[in-house]
């Protein structure tokens, strides 16, 4: 596996903003934006169209980008040679959790540095987005989060024979690949490179993944013990019964949180 770094630009970085201020996300998912750029006026965003908002979002941001441009494109140099230093580390740790050879697998991996709080990732486009207020350490980080998703998937289409389109929020199998990626992090190969583990460093799982108990058990324990007593194919397997039998309890749960 390997990652480039790039700047993807203004535009695309408005419309990764854009699609997490839809009135129906939630605001587990929208407020971070107002957090990081007070210059955002969330009354004046929120009570105009979609189309209002992202002429509003174009003009706000593009003042902000124009001064952060020379730490993004200073940061693409940097990363990209954060991650040269550890490829090998992550290839051998991957590799061995998830028994399956990973050298030559996404090496076209796209990390963007994106202006976007919220960092998600495309199975399709084999890209995933980094926030620029990141360090080198914290991009790294979160590179490695996103590549426990390239590898899961990858793997479990194997198992399971399904389609890339069931891997997307908000099917369960999107909850279980998030779940997951702490216990495949706990690899000091892994961990020793991540800033934000364990979870209580607030990067490595969403928050509300880390106080879920379903049968008086943090969910995070029982499937770590799945993990650690299973191949990751019977792990997948047996993770998955679990969380189809608890599924209600799980949604119910984040959504209370989301909210």
């Amino acid at each position: 596996m390997h990652v480039k770094y790039c700047n993807p630009g203004l535009e695309y970085s408005v419309n990764s903003i854009l699609s997490f201020q839809t009135d129906d996300n939630t605001p587990f998912w929208s407020n971070s934006l107002f957090y990081f750029y007070p210059q955002i006026n969330r009354e004046q965003l929120q009570k105009i169209n979609i189309e209002g908002r992202r002429s509003y979002l174009n003009e706000v941001m593009s003042r902000i980008y124009e001064e952060i441009k020379p730490e993004i494109d200073d940061k693409i140099i940097k990363y990209n040679n954060y991650f040269e230093q550890y490829a090998n580390q992550i290839n051998e740790a991957l590799s061995e959790a998830f028994e399956t050879d990973v050298y030559g697998l996404f090496e076209d991996l796209t990390a963007k540095i994106c202006m976007n709080p919220v960092s998600p990732r495309f199975l399709s486009e084999r890209s995933f987005e980094v926030f620029y207020k990141n360090s080198e350490r914290g991009a790294l980080g979160a590179s490695l989060h996103e590549m426990i998703h390239f590898i899961w998937f990858y793997v479990w289409n194997q198992v399971f024979g399904d389609s890339y389109d069931e891997y997307e929020k908000p099917s369960l199998k999107w909850i279980l690949s998030e779940m997951v990626v702490e216990s495949i992090m706990s690899d000091k190969r892994l961990c020793s490179i991540n800033p934000y583990f364990p979870h209580e460093q607030g990067g490595c799982v969403y928050p509300y993944f880390q106080d879920m108990y379903i049968d008086d058990k943090l969910i995070l324990n029982t499937l770590d013990e799945l993990y650690q007593n299973n191949n990751i194919k019977d792990y997948m397997k047996k993770s998955y019964e679990y969380c189809l039998l608890h599924e209600d309890k799980i949604r119910k749960h984040i959504a209370a949180a989301e909210k």
